[in-house]
């Protein structure tokens, strides 16, 4: 005998799989829709209503007719409700309302001023509340997708550790939600990056990919057949914390020779200023008008973009590290795509092509034959864009595969 939440369970994911068909494909018709998944139209129009009813769905149109009724096409609106994203950095807290599709109605970037422990939590919550309560934002929201570097547990919403921010075991995601009494979701900042790719990016039909960071951290989210590889306790993908080095310099999680220290943005930051302490010449210097405080990860691209010896130099140096650790995760994985994410990527080709000339050499043969190094397709706002799509995939389920 077939169990009550057995056919709720199967309606409710004919309900997504009929949303995303109308997301990907609309204007669409029930009777293609019916088509296109194989399955029956009174499944489809008891799901299509349903979404009609919650605003989902509009009709919009009439299609043209092959021997009988013009069919009433349907179509996905993404500004019926919204989502407030979070990203957490070690520097800034960014927050913004969105549409169902990531399209930012409006951001604000707010700088953490050095805190660290619950008073971040509590910084939090004290943007949130003027953020929110400065318009009517309640009214059609959705949630609140959090993200943020470090070790996340995505099932019990916990930041497990977080060593720049000094945060651990903070439940964020119970606090959120009873403090806004809004749907909230938690993750690492690299899993919502790679779940954008597949949602919002060209990578859609990847099932094997690794998505990398190179940021104030270094992280990657992996994707092994078509699902998000979280390891036992949520901490996978901790790929800035490899050793590179033993004997290297000390790390803030408490090792030496982590990749991080070598790649990430204070890292190269820190060799942008000991290089030119020393006397070296730099176009960088010309582009800040000597002010140092002004030297951004932008304007380290642009300095490798016209050829500066001292920008080329430190490039070659995080081409030597970041691609060791990416043949490492080659040889692991066996995936499809490696894409990289990140200011320092931005715009920046001579990186990419030096990366994929040293894996090119380096990495074996076979592993090799399947996978392709690319930077991310996410643009500017890829940190928003994977906040929401945290919501959009864990809410509306829809597919990824």
């Amino acid at each position: 005998m077939r169990r009550t939440g057995d056919l709720k369970l199967i309606q409710e994911l004919n309900r997504s799989i009929v949303l995303d068909t109308i997301r990907q494909y609309g204007p669409i018709s029930r009777v293609e829709i019916s088509k296109k998944l194989n399955i029956s139209p009174t499944t489809v129009t008891s799901a299509v209503n349903e979404l009609i009813h919650e605003g989902l769905v509009r009709e919009d149109g009439i299609g043209a007719s092959s021997g009988g009724r013009k069919p009433i096409l349907l179509r996905f609106d993404p500004n019926c409700y919204t989502l407030i994203g979070v990203s957490i950095r070690y520097s800034t807290i960014t927050i913004a309302e969105m549409n169902l599709e990531a399209q930012i109605l409006r951001k604000e970037i707010f700088s953490t001023h050095s805190l660290y422990g619950e008073a971040v939590a509590d910084f939090i919550i004290e943007k949130l509340k003027c953020f929110l309560n400065s318009d009517d934002s309640y009214k059609k929201c959705i949630g609140i997708s959090v993200i943020t570097q470090g070790l996340v547990d995505y099932d019990k919403g916990v930041i497990r550790y977080n060593p720049k921010l000094k945060m651990q075991n903070v439940p964020l995601k119970q606090i959120l939600k009873t403090q806004f009494d809004l749907p909230t979701w938690l993750d690492n900042d690299t899993n919502a990056y790679i779940l954008a790719e597949k949602y919002f990016g060209v990578h859609q039909n990847i099932q094997n990919m690794i998505y990398i960071e190179i940021g104030e951290g270094v992280g990657a989210g992996i994707f092994v057949n078509g699902t998000i590889f979280r390891g036992a306790s949520g901490s996978a993908g901790e790929f800035g914390h490899t050793t590179i080095d033993r004997g290297g310099m000390k790390c803030d999680c408490g090792n030496n020779g982590c990749l991080e220290n070598y790649v990430s943005w204070p890292a190269i930051y820190s060799r942008i200023l000991t290089f030119l302490s020393n006397g070296k010449d730099s176009v960088i210097k010309e582009m800040v008008n000597g002010d140092i405080t002004k030297i951004a990860p932008d304007v380290f691209v642009k300095a490798v973009n016209l050829g500066d010896h001292l920008a080329l130099k430190i490039l070659d140096e995080i081409v030597h590290y970041l691609a060791s650790g990416i043949i490492n995760l080659i040889h692991l994985f066996n995936p499809e795509a490696i894409i990289l994410g990140g200011e320092i990527i931005l715009n920046n080709a001579i990186l990419l092509s030096k990366i994929n000339e040293y894996v090119s050499k380096h990495a074996l043969e076979a592993p090799l034959e399947d996978v392709t190094i690319k930077s991310t397709s996410l643009g500017q706002e890829f940190e928003m864009v994977g906040a929401a799509s945290v919501i959009l995939q864990e809410k509306f389920q829809f597919t990824l595969n």
